[in-house]
């Protein structure tokens, strides 16, 4: 009797709902500053997890290694206030595959290397303006004046 069918089928079975193999532990993500007024181009942005960290200076994208934990993204510009955002990881609907179709060892490699999680694939950063301070006026001098005198005038 050849197995070699069977053990293929097996084996396709326990790898069919794997998040790793059909999304991976990478994942594009767009960032986009702003304020008030509209878009801000030019922001340096830093995104961090507990997988590591990236750079992208905005509107740009990178590619981030997916987590459990938020992925927090901080966002400088000079004129601008600071802008700190978190995007929330979620579980993706494939890992429950893992359950039904490769166990229990599917699902802990998933949760383990960060394949069973998604970001939003766009994170806007707010970025608030820094009000010009106006320069104090000059101090204007007043030229002296003599003070009026207090006593009446001497009959001569």
């Amino acid at each position: 009797m050849n197995l070699r069918p069977y053990i293929a089928l097996a084996v396709l079975a326990q790898t069919v709902g794997c998040a790793s193999i059909v999304g991976g532990t990478n994942q594009s993500i767009s960032v986009a500053t702003q304020n008030a007024a509209g878009p801000v181009a030019g922001a340096s942005c830093k995104l961090e997890n507990d997988k590591g960290v990236w750079f992208v200076t905005t509107p740009g994208s990178t590619t981030v290694h997916r987590a459990y934990g938020d992925l927090k993204v901080n966002c400088d510009k000079d004129g601008h206030e600071p802008g700190v955002a978190s995007a929330k990881s979620t579980t993706k609907a494939l890992a429950a595959g893992n359950i039904l179709f490769g166990g229990v060892i599917g699902a802990g490699v998933d949760v383990a290397t960060g394949a069973a999680y998604d970001y939003p694939e766009l994170i806007t950063v707010v970025l608030a303006s820094v009000a010009k301070a106006e320069a104090p006026a000059p101090a204007v001098e007043f030229p002296a004046v003599a003070p009026a005198s207090t006593g009446t005038p001497k009959a001569e």
